[in-house]
């Protein structure tokens, strides 16, 4: 069965290093915010030319812990997007604040900040755009739209480590920012993960409060609400390891998309499929090479028959779903969000996708379209 994502392939090819990785941290006699944490928090915030990071142990939890360092909690609004995956939300319902949604534009599914002026209201305290399948959201609206109303930026960079916006990194253009390290990122784990990063040494303080229950020193709670979020030693030395191929592995993504680009690029039409569009500005990662099509269930289902199985990331808009249904959002409020959850689905997509596999997905998927 040839899948959206395989690890066994980059663990063969990684595997001394990532079991080298492994018995250096529990040779260390410190399993728990040791020397490997500390070690990539530094890096990790030396790549993106910022200051300061602060790991934890999932990407919900860079959100929530973001937005609570950044003053966000009960009674406050935070604009976002529905065409996301579902943590996103989750962690701004977990700071108590109250999502407030704005579409996405329809050509490469991101967020249209056009949209987000008419949506700031006076209980809104902070934006989160997300960069989506591995590139960025067009963020100087947005600064000057913040800088205007008092408001913080969060950006959502777990689809998008080492994307680029007219030269900035993803997570350096914002307060604060983001990151997951969920095993199918640009920079996975071989488990959870997740980091904050940030320019501010006040919300970095903030964040090492917070994800060690609310303590400074050991035993001595300084402030609520405080959390158990810490990222793990034996997934931060793996991540140090990673975060030095980190632009290989993005280099090898670009290869992917390129070979599906140029094999389907005659394919591509109005109505029929559609492939990624890269938006001014952007230098795009590739975490997902996500097309459209009106009759994406159909080719699925068809393409299962040749042993593919591809994958919809978000088949129900989070607006949509029973548990956000106090949000108060009809059916029909965010339309191009709507449209794109029947139409998008993904393709393989990984930079040690074995080339011959990646040739069969595109003939399969050639001759399912042609029979249509």
């Amino acid at each position: 069965m040839i899948r959206v994502w395989d690890y066994l392939r980059e663990y063969h090819d990684e595997r001394e290093e990532i079991l080298a990785a492994v018995a250096k941290v529990f040779e260390s006699g410190q399993l728990i915010l040791g020397p490997s944490v500390a070690g990539f928090e530094a890096e990790f915030a030396a790549y993106h030319g910022v200051t300061h990071c602060a790991g934890v142990d999932n990407g919900t939890n860079a959100i929530k812990l973001g937005l609570q360092a950044l003053g966000v909690g009960p009674g406050d609004e935070v604009i976002t997007v529905a065409n996301t995956a579902a943590p996103t939300v989750v962690a701004i319902d977990g700071t108590g604040a109250k999502p407030v949604f704005v579409d996405v534009r329809e050509d490469d599914f991101l967020m249209d900040t056009d949209q987000v002026a008419a949506a700031i209201s006076p209980r809104t305290r902070a934006l989160v755009p997300v960069h989506l399948y591995g590139q960025c959201v067009e963020m100087a609206p947005l600064r000057r739209l913040a800088a205007r109303h008092g408001l913080a930026v969060l950006e959502d960079c777990a689809q998008a480590h080492g994307a680029r916006h007219h030269g900035q990194l993803a997570g350096a253009m914002g307060d604060a920012a983001a990151f997951s390290f969920y095993p199918t990122k640009v920079l996975g784990a071989y488990g959870d993960g997740g980091a904050v990063i940030t320019g501010d040494e006040h919300i970095d303080q903030n964040l090492r409060r917070l994800r060690y229950y609310g303590m400074e020193d050991r035993y001595y709670v300084e402030r609520t609400p405080g959390h158990n979020s810490r990222l793990d030693e034996v997934q931060a030395e793996i991540l140090r390891g990673k975060l030095r191929r980190l632009d290989t592995y993005i280099s090898g993504r670009r290869m992917v998309a390129q070979r599906y680009t140029e094999a389907l690029g005659d394919l591509a039409e109005p109505g029929g499929l559609v492939l990624p569009t890269v938006s001014p500005g952007n230098e795009h990662v590739y975490y997902l090479y996500a097309v459209r099509h009106p009759r994406r269930d159909d080719i699925i289902e068809r393409l299962r028959a040749y042993d593919i199985a591809l994958n919809v990331s978000y088949p129900w808009p989070v607006h949509t779903m029973a548990g956000f249904a106090h949000l108060g959002y009809a059916k029909g409020s965010l339309p191009v969000t709507e449209k794109l959850a029947g139409e998008v689905f993904s393709l393989p997509m990984y930079p040690s996708l074995p080339l011959d596999r990646q040739q069969a997905v595109i003939r399969a998927l050639r001759e399912v379209l042609a029979g249509f």
